[in-house]
């Protein structure tokens, strides 16, 4: 059949697979993201499929689920439905046609988790200190007044949910049985990832708490692990403050947790490793010292719809196989076995992947993953534990992707000038004049401890249907390619990471004569946005430029970023007070009035991460120089807005993008 380029109107026919949960039976829960255009908004909907790919029907006959749980008998699947602004917990049972609420939306459930004796869910909601409630109770019996808001915590907003409301996250559990609801956790802290023991006596979770009072916690970037026995009071705390625990799980034995963590030696930068710790506490135990791969996907894309799966997974009736993580190398994400004694096995095969969640047939024989391919947005595969052989399950988008002319990148790989090994990718558009010489376009990540795939993306499939090649590298600083490689760039902002990127736009024109050296783009966003803004400060050979969510000055970066201490001394490498004229000399601000190429700055009004401030400074300066340059502002937007945003929001930001490149790129030299 004939098929045709992807548009960016396109984003609203695809189907964002997710979160899948396998139950004792082989019934496969998962959820499926839709856009719906006439409200602008997504649905999530949880839908059913057998391991054999059969049957795959709507489990849920809502448009706001999420989070689906099979009781541990597999005879109740639980899911979280937002409903009003709240979010509440709903179970379906076998032969009812409607769903019935156990917990109510106004708890504004955070996650949950069945215990594995199917007794109680434990769950994570947040709430007011009792000072505070107090405060707030008696403000609501007499007539509202208008006051302003006080913060004295070095760091009261956050990206995604904006200024610090005062309220922390803390454990409840849930009586099947009663329906009562225990507050199991209180006090001045957060608590996220509940876990139970394998015997259901206890529930741990990962919380910081500092317990001198000299300390700023918001300046510390350790979390710990702490455990409390059901139905007493006193917690304790099972590691030693040496780790930045980001995840765990129970051995099967009940006698260790395997935590995923880091020891933040090189800050953002430091590879997460695979520890082991006793239950009651002691000092972490590196699993795989030898092992130089990130543990965990921290690879970037706008075809990703939900956060992280549970992990480390165990095998409960092969124990003796280790533990199954996903692990960030070489371009791929894929499934790893780690063994006790550090042996490391790649499960899920060879093939450009993008593995984004996973778990593990209750009967050990398969993973089943959702997974990005370099032809196909994410589906679930079934894949065989010992052969590594996949089995597509879902085909939730093949109606419509049958339609689309998908250009499916090559890897580009080289060596930079000072000896480090490089890889990214090409794209060239699949439909095209064969006699022409194609523009090219430069692509950046952002992070910078992030990395690119050869994966479905739609921002680049857009770019490249408009008759680009596009190409996008993991340069130093990206993770993927070792410990050294990931923190190669920190301190030297500009230095090896930006001649990383020339290098490669040379070698590409160098290799592939297609190519029109006389049109060249450069894009990025967040730090590849910063990127974007030095490069086209410091040479004149892009002839147009995107920059999006992009950083302008270190300087004031440092006291608006919700991150902005932690990253402008640790990436960049100084504060303001001690360092203002070196950061003022890597700021892409000072170096503005150099700026030839046409630059277009696009940033969300409601980015906490790199405020919009940022690109005001940039546009502004532009303007006073006489700079051909736009701004484009996306009203209630955050950070998160090519992945996230309101879809008609994406789509006018991939039309702006094409756009600008078409009307600077889009003709042969001379004729503009």
């Amino acid at each position: 059949m004939n098929q045709r380029p992807v548009m960016p109107e396109d984003l609203v026919h695809y189907r964002w697979i997710s979160q899948p949960v396998v139950s004792p039976n082989g019934q496969v829960a998962y959820v499926e993201q839709t856009i719906d255009q006439d409200k602008n908004e997504y649905n999530t909907q949880i839908r059913g499929i057998s391991l054999d790919g059969d049957k795959d029907i709507a489990l849920s006959d809502g448009t706001k689920d999420s989070s689906p749980a099979w009781s541990p008998d597999g005879t109740q699947l639980t899911f979280i439905r937002s409903v009003d602004g709240g979010k509440g917990l709903w179970v379906l049972d076998p032969g009812k046609k409607d769903p019935v609420m156990l917990i109510s939306p106004a708890r504004k459930i955070l996650n949950y988790i069945w215990s594995p004796n199917g007794q109680y869910i434990a769950f994570t909601s947040k709430v007011q200190p009792d000072d505070q409630q107090k405060k707030a109770d008696a403000q609501q019996e007499s007539a509202p007044v208008l006051r302003g808001k006080v913060f004295e915590r070095t760091t009261p907003k956050a990206e995604g949910a904006g200024w610090w409301d005062g309220q922390y996250s803390h454990l409840f559990v849930y009586e099947i049985g009663s329906g009562e609801i225990t507050q199991v956790t209180s006090g001045l802290w957060n608590i996220s990832a509940p876990a139970w023991s394998p015997d259901s006596q206890y529930l741990s979770f990962i919380s910081k708490q500092v317990e001198d009072e000299e300390l700023d916690a918001d300046l510390l970037y350790f979390t710990d692990v702490y455990s409390i026995r059901l139905g007493e009071s006193d917690l304790f705390k099972v590691t030693d403050s040496s780790l930045a625990v980001s995840q765990f799980s129970y051995s099967p034995d009940g006698q260790q947790l395997i935590l995923i963590a880091s020891d933040r030696e090189y800050g953002s930068g430091s590879h997460n490793s695979l520890y082991a710790v006793p239950v009651h506490r002691g000092e972490p135990r590196i699993i795989a010292p030898q092992l130089d791969m990130q543990i965990g996907n921290a690879a970037l894309g706008d075809m990703k719809s939900a956060g992280a799966s549970p992990s480390p997974i165990s095998d409960v009736h092969y124990p003796e196989r280790g533990v199954y993580v996903l692990g960030t190398h070489n371009g791929n994400v894929d499934v790893y076995r780690i063994q006790e004694d550090g042996a490391c096995q790649m499960v899920t095969g060879a093939s450009e992947k993008d593995v984004y969640q996973y778990t593990l047939t209750p009967d050990g024989t398969s993973l089943v993953i959702a997974a990005l391919t370099a032809e196909q947005p994410g589906e679930l595969y079934r894949v065989d534990i010992n052969s590594g052989e996949m089995f597509r399950l879902t085909r939730r988008n093949d109606e419509f992707m049958a339609e689309l002319a998908v250009n499916v990148p090559v890897r580009v790989e080289f060596t930079s000038s000072d000896g480090w090994p490089l890889q990214g990718w090409l794209a060239t558009p699949a439909i095209r004049d064969t006699n022409g010489k194609l523009p090219l376009i430069l692509q950046i990540h952002g992070g910078p401890h992030a990395m690119y795939t050869g994966t479905y993306s739609h921002e680049m499939q857009t770019l490249v249907a408009q008759g680009y090649a596009v190409l996008w590298i993991n340069p130093r600083g990206s993770m993927g390619y070792g410990q050294e490689f990931a923190r190669a760039c920190r301190g030297d902002f500009a230095g090896g990471d930006y001649r990383d990127l020339m290098e490669a736009v040379d070698y590409a024109l160098a290799t592939y004569d297609f190519l029109d050296a006389s049109r060249l783009g450069v894009a990025g966003g967040s730090y590849g946005g910063v990127m974007t803004n030095w490069i086209v400060a410091h040479t004149h050979r892009f002839k147009a430029a995107v920059t999006q969510r992009c950083i302008s000055n270190w300087l004031s970066m440092y006291g608006t970023s919700d991150i902005g201490i932690s990253y402008v001394e640790g990436v960049i490498g100084g504060n303001p007070a001690e360092n203002a004229e070196f950061l003022w000399s890597r700021s892409p601000l000072a170096h503005a009035h150099h700026i030839e190429t046409p630059l277009l700055i696009m940033h969300g009004e409601q980015d906490y991460r790199t405020p919009i401030a940022q690109a005001e400074e940039l546009y502004t300066t532009l303007k006073r120089y006489g700079k051909k340059t736009k701004l484009i502002r996306y009203p209630g937007s955050n950070h998160s807005l090519l992945k996230s945003g309101k879809p008609s929001l994406r789509i006018d930001s991939f039309e702006q993008v094409n756009a600008w490149f078409n009307q600077y790129l889009g003709m042969e030299e001379g004729e503009q």
